[in-house]
């Protein structure tokens, strides 16, 4: 029984961390070096992470300040962050990029809300599923009685619930971040 609420927390663990991935891809009107966490850059050959070859720095809450350890991958960062299609405008300073964070439209800030409570959704139901399989594991389980079925469910459906409000309360977080001026 232990291994079925094992496996089931640690998929709804997955879960979660998938959901802060996509909720960092929504804009907040806030520059945040998590911005640039999926952008890489080739050096001598392999992908490297912008965050791994250069300081990020926020600038007055609505700016990064990239500055690159080595000085000739001034060019290559500028390209490889144009090709992420950040949606923001980067300046090359010559030693540093610029990226500058405009401010979010009222109507935009409202999407953006949206699409954080979309994404919020899915991922209920992820954990909603992650439910009904260990539900369904733990009815097959032939060496547990029907006491031990009744309880592993129960402990399935509390960590099912605790995992519910924790996405709730990221989200609402996502939501009042980007609804802030």
């Amino acid at each position: 029984m232990q291994t079925i609420l094992d496996n089931a927390k640690e998929k709804m663990e997955r879960a979660m961390d998938a959901l802060h991935n996509n909720l960092v891809d929504i804009r907040t009107g806030r520059a945040n070096p998590a911005m640039l966490d999926r952008v890489e850059v080739d050096y001598y050959g392999s992908p490297t992470p912008v965050n791994q070859m250069a300081s990020i720095q926020v600038v007055e809450g609505r700016q990064l300040l990239i500055k690159p350890y080595d000085k000739s991958l001034v060019k290559d960062m500028l390209q490889a962050i144009n090709a992420c299609d950040l949606g923001y405008p980067v300046q090359n300073d010559g030693d540093v990029l610029r990226i500058n964070i405009p401010p979010l439209t009222e109507d935009t800030r409202k999407s953006l809300g949206k699409d954080a409570a979309k994404v919020g959704e899915e991922s209920k139901i992820v954990i909603r599923n992650i439910r009904r399989d260990a539900n369904d594991a733990a009815k097959k389980a032939s060496e547990l009685t029907e006491d031990m079925k009744k309880d592993a469910q129960d402990r399935i459906q509390k960590l099912t619930d605790e995992y519910v409000k924790k996405i709730d309360e990221t989200v609402k977080t996502k939501v009042e971040e980007i609804m802030s001026i």
